[in-house]
């Protein structure tokens, strides 16, 4: 009997998902020894004629990381989509667009001219790279820049969403075991506990029964109590706006949640539930006091959406339109 073909690839991301299957650790032998891996070029010699030449539907799952940034990312995750039975959004990035989705903070225009032409280190004309350019040799190619960083599921159909920055270990081994056993879930369904992280929290017995706040704190601010709940000692969590599912790993190294395994299903807008919850421990009724506590706040669109903004109800900052060639078609 042939084995599953599994394809794994690469967008707009840090790595860390790829890490995230070598962390298998042993168990990326029994991984091996179950699967047929049919595309992986980050660790793997596969070229894109390789996918191209594959039937329609013959991989049977595909894991794809990273926001969608690039008119090739886009290119790539619709033919792997064409040639996927089963496509996983693999991390924080392709399931909610993730840290690089805070670029829609900015214009493409904006974000060329820091990069090529404002940078303190920059040494050089401040040329931007071009599409297109003709050399002797004929003519060379770049992607385009797309003016927005997409979530996956706004460019193709995905099937299944193993959230985290990372996923850790066992997330993605139960993910490959339920694909080798037929045991998945509805389509649509993300691939960990739909509870918020605050329920399986162990600091959640320190909380007060009526929770109030008065200042709020940056972790370099404060000696943090490894035992008490963040958000009584005025540091913001985002555990009250997060799935669990992530074994509360920065919890466990005294560090508040900042929210990359995405909101449960019953929410719509990660940051404007974490928003919410913050504003309703606020323990101040006076305009004036409440504006106070909020600037301490330093930077409310990576802290509230920090992995989400791409696939929130706000999606990117609302900008002057751009010259239709800076924009993705």
């Amino acid at each position: 009997m042939a084995k599953p073909k599994v394809a794994f690839y690469w967008c707009a991301s840090c790595g860390g998902c790829e890490e995230a299957v070598v962390d298998l650790a042993e168990n990326i032998l029994d991984v091996v020894a179950a699967v047929d891996i049919v595309f992986w070029p980050v660790a793997l010699d596969f070229k894109r004629e390789d996918v191209e030449a594959m039937g329609d539907g013959e991989i049977d799952v595909c894991f794809i990381n990273g926001a969608v940034r690039l008119s090739e990312q886009e290119e790539m995750v619709k033919l792997l989509r064409r040639k996927s039975k089963l496509v996983i959004a693999f991390g924080s990035c392709s399931h909610l667009g993730g840290i690089p989705g805070l670029a829609n903070l900015y214009s493409r225009q904006e974000i060329l001219e820091r990069a090529y032409k404002e940078v303190p280190s920059l040494e050089g004309n401040g040329v931007y790279p071009q599409t297109r350019v003709k050399v002797e040799e004929g003519e060379l190619k770049l992607p385009e820049f797309y003016d927005q960083v997409y979530a996956l599921n706004q460019i193709i159909d995905v099937d299944y969403y193993l959230p985290g920055c990372p996923p850790t270990p066992q997330l993605l081994l139960n993910a490959v075991q339920a694909v080798l056993k037929g045991e998945l879930p509805p389509k649509g369904t993300v691939l960990a506990p739909d509870k918020a992280l605050c329920e399986e929290c162990d600091r959640n017995e320190t909380k007060p029964e009526k929770l109030l706040i008065k200042d709020v704190k940056r972790v370099w601010e404060v000696e943090i109590d490894p035992e008490k709940c963040f958000l009584a000692q005025g540091i913001i969590c985002l555990g009250p706006a997060t799935r669990s599912g992530c074994g509360a790993l920065c919890i466990n190294g005294n560090m508040p949640c900042t929210g990359c395994f995405g909101p449960t299903s019953r929410v719509k807008d990660q940051g404007a539930k974490a928003l919410s919850a913050i504003a309703s421990i606020v323990d101040y009724n006076e305009e004036v006091d409440i504006q106070q506590i909020m600037e301490k706040i330093v930077d409310p669109a990576g802290t509230f959406y920090r992995y989400s903004l791409p696939a929130s109800m706000l999606q990117k900052k609302r900008l002057t339109p751009q010259p239709e060639e800076n924009r993705k078609n």
